[in-house]
């Protein structure tokens, strides 16, 4: 653990909940896994396309409707279904495709519980703070595990954008009626989570390597508070 800036009183704390609190990368290949599995069943001429192929749609699109990079839901829809119509399915067809596909991905997406020892830290750390989530992701908090121990989870979309805007920051504060310097936030990656707490006013702990994530050391610009190798480390906040 290594201090930067001295921690003040904490009325609440913030999870980042992709790669802080489980290591997301096994779930998404599998969700991406099944999506494909039903797109080739349920619309076939899919199978001319390769991942990398969908990847490429994605970037173009993204080129071109930029809102869409803080709805990572409308995005995939998105993708679908102008992936759809290309390879010549009708307009109806593709909507169709790109809506039940999302819902597929979605559903593996969450098809997972937060391990145990995770989970009974939370439980304590709710003993005395206010839990929330605050992640760029869509995964569903309560099928995983988290919906007794967080009063609630922001994601992005519908004009809220993803961090390191302090949008999600600024509405959790307003929710929670609490002053910004109040609010800890805790997450792995520094370019979202700790420039985001830090743009918002808030304290935050990044956590380096998150799960299954590659940051280490110390990144330019805003420091965090803390510096943390393992999320068994935030025992000392109990």
């Amino acid at each position: 653990m290594r201090s930067y800036i001295n921690l003040t009183k904490i009325d609440a704390i913030s999870f980042d909940l992709d790669d802080t609190l489980y290591d997301n990368t096994p779930i998404i290949l599998k969700a991406e896994s099944e999506l494909e599995r039903f797109l080739h069943h349920a619309y076939p001429l899919t199978i001319k396309l390769k991942r990398t192929d969908w990847l490429t749609l994605k970037r173009n699109l993204l080129k071109v409707r930029p809102e869409l990079c803080h709805d990572t839901g409308l995005a995939r829809v998105a993708m679908l279904t102008q992936g759809l119509c290309q390879l010549g399915y009708s307009i109806k067809e593709a909507e169709a495709g790109g809506h039940k596909g999302l819902h597929c991905f979605l559903a593996h997406r969450s098809g997972f519980t937060v391990s145990k020892p995770v989970l009974i830290l939370l439980e304590a750390l709710a003993q005395k703070y206010t839990l929330i989530g605050i992640t760029n992701g869509n995964v569903d908090a309560e099928r995983i595990g988290l919906g007794s121990l967080f009063d609630f989870v922001l994601s992005p979309g519908e004009g809220v954008r993803m961090k390191p805007a302090p949008d999600m920051f600024n509405m959790a504060m307003e929710r929670l009626n609490i002053s910004p310097e109040s609010l800890l936030h805790v997450g792995d990656s520094h370019s979202s989570d700790v420039m985001g707490a830090r743009l918002a006013g808030c304290q935050s702990i990044w956590l380096t390597p998150g799960f299954g994530s590659t940051e280490a050391g110390v990144a330019k610009g805003s420091l965090p508070h803390l510096e943390i190798s393992s999320i068994e480390d935030l025992k000392f906040l109990i």
